[in-house]
């Protein structure tokens, strides 16, 4: 059946509602806008769904959502879990709750038990319920930092990680063998109450999470200290963090948090942001503002569903406030937790710090200082989720500390995915340890710099949409296989690493081994002088992104180097 077809289809069958219906009716004329809407089933990739809301085999809708979970709740049956049941949760996106409530009936009319949080909450809080409920699974709508159009529905196994394989594969498989809508099964919801199978989750697992967060603290005895004199401005972007953020810092002693007011309450149309992304220094414009008046320490952003922390710390010598990287903010709490847990001998035995292949090449550095494992994964916090299983497991390490460059890092394994509260948590003790030393975050970030190097990272995308930017971004990961640099600006290409075909190549010698992780479409490249980059594209956008790092002998001349590589790597992309 063509896209055209599947649009009389949806438009006419009593299986869709009216609303559907009409949305779709009122697209009459616009070809193109119906051929995007319909020209394939919105993809269930490794990790879930992400897509535009709206009506339509390609976009994110109750219909598109019940198909997803039939897949998975085959999967959940044919592995017997249906009595350990599934955690569900949900940010501040529109439809987030009904896209949660239907996953739920979805799962119920299979016979498999849900516990659907109540309200709105933190993916992370979803990780930590997957294993304290010991469920089988876990789904949180949410599309994360993406913009209000969007939304998204992530998928977790029994470890509290999102699914990786062999999980991700086997319900890929499960999910398109449901090719048509008679095949999804639904309930109503006050029938799968009666049956025990629709449960509730209340606000009193809140607090068996937050004791979790609050057990990470290293020195809470420096913040009542030094409370009264650290300012903290906090903004959730509308999103899910603002309750748990606040709580956890209130109750280890923080006394001078200022919330940014007008971003305070969760709106899935983030009506003061044009998109809802920490990294997106026009998220930041009231958080600044505020700060600037309350004259703060570290202005604090985290993302719709609370994974990711951005961050700005004062210069106190210029009076303005630095934008920290992910890689910055990741590598300060790194090191402190590294230091401080060696100082107060609480480092368990075979330490690992976990972060992804294109996060900062200090943390190589920084772990080798306190004699910790370095462990390198693919791009995604579930890989690091998964070495904290592959730990349990075997006994090979025992994990420390997780990161990746996207804001997302996790400190502790109550939880298997990178969280924010905690984050914020730790990152305000960290100021706490240096204000009482009369430093700032950005005086310790200097220091880190002097004694570890210069390094220095970089992220440029493209953004093509639709068929043809599908095609695209193939076609340019073709070429860029086809037809490997030798050099990159005035770096010399020392290896590459092609994770889709498993190999790594060294130049010079023609060595060729394995990469050592899974299979992804990923390209690599070892450059001299302690540079790379990195190129692939997204897995939950139309883009494709380029990773660039450098070490230089100083700021500028990192940044220098930086823009070079850049420019170089974008050139050739062109």
């Amino acid at each position: 059946m063509g896209y055209r077809e599947t649009y009389e289809m949806w438009c006419t069958d009593p299986y869709f509602d009216e609303k559907t219906k009409e949305e779709l009716r009122n697209l009459a004329g616009d070809e193109k806008e119906i051929e995007d809407r319909f020209y394939r089933q919105l993809e269930f990739g490794t990790g879930g769904l992400r897509g535009m809301i709206g009506a339509g085999t390609n976009r994110m809708n109750i219909y598109t959502v019940r198909q997803a979970t039939q897949g998975l709740a085959n999967y959940i049956l044919a592995q017997n879990g249906q009595d350990k049941g599934v955690a569900i949760a949900h940010d501040s996106r529109i439809m987030s709750p009904e896209f949660a409530r239907e996953a739920a009936l979805c799962l119920n009319a299979n016979g498999i038990k849900t516990y659907l949080f109540e309200s709105l909450r933190p993916t992370p809080e979803l990780s930590f319920a997957v294993r304290e409920l010991g469920c089988i699974s876990g789904i949180v709508i949410t599309a994360s930092h993406n913009p209000r159009e969007y939304n998204g529905y992530k998928v977790y196994w029994e470890d509290g990680a999102q699914i990786t394989p062999p999980h991700d594969k086997n319900i890929l498989a499960e999910v398109a063998k449901v090719t048509e809508f008679s095949m999804v099964k639904t309930m109503e919801e006050d029938a799968a109450r009666a049956e025990g199978l629709f449960n509730i989750i209340g606000t009193d697992f809140d607090d068996k999470y937050i004791a979790q967060l609050k057990k990470q603290s290293i020195h809470p005895e420096i913040i009542p200290e030094m409370a009264k004199d650290m300012k903290i401005v906090y903004t959730p972007l509308h999103g899910t963090g603002n309750i748990p953020v606040r709580r956890v810092l209130r109750e280890l002693g923080f006394t001078q948090v200022y919330v940014v007011e007008e971003q305070k309450k969760p709106d899935g149309t983030f009506p003061t942001v044009p998109y809802p992304n920490p990294e997106d220094e026009n998220a930041w414009t009231l958080a600044m503002k505020l700060a600037k008046e309350v004259d703060a320490d570290i202005v604090l952003a985290t993302d719709p569903d609370a994974d990711r922390l951005g961050v700005h710390a004062k210069d106190t010598k210029t009076g303005e406030y630095i934008s920290f990287t992910g890689n910055m903010s990741g590598m300060l709490i790194a090191e402190y937790i590294l230091r401080e847990r060696t100082k107060t001998g609480t480092m368990p035995e075979n330490p690992a710090l976990v972060e992804t292949i294109v996060t900062t090449d200090m943390a190589k550095a920084v772990a080798a200082e306190y004699n910790t494992a370095l462990i390198e994964v693919l791009t995604g916090f579930k890989y690091i989720g998964e070495q904290i299983r592959h730990f349990d497991e075997t006994g090979a390490h025992h994990y420390v500390f997780g990161l990746e460059e996207s804001y997302g890092c996790l400190a502790g394994t109550y939880a298997r995915d990178k969280d924010a509260p905690v984050a914020v948590m730790m990152l305000c003790e960290v100021a706490a340890y240096y204000k009482k030393q009369g430093k700032t975050l950005w005086d310790a970030m200097l220091d880190m710099y002097e004694k570890y190097g210069y390094y220095k990272e970089g992220l440029a995308t493209v953004t093509l949409k639709g068929i043809d930017g599908s095609q695209k971004i193939q076609a340019m990961m073709d070429d860029f296989r086809q037809n490997p640099p030798k050099k990159l600006g005035d770096f010399e290409v020392l290896a590459y690493r092609d994770y889709k075909e498993d190999v790594r190549k060294d130049l010079a010698t023609g060595k060729t081994e394995s990469t050592g992780l899974p299979t992804s479409n990923v390209l690599y490249y070892e450059l001299e002088d302690n540079a790379w980059c990195c190129v692939r594209p997204s897995g939950t956008e139309p883009k494709i992104k380029f990773y660039f790092g450098v070490k230089g002998a100083s700021l500028e001349d990192a940044s220098e180097k930086l823009e070079g590589l850049k420019k170089a790597m974008t050139e050739k992309e062109a």
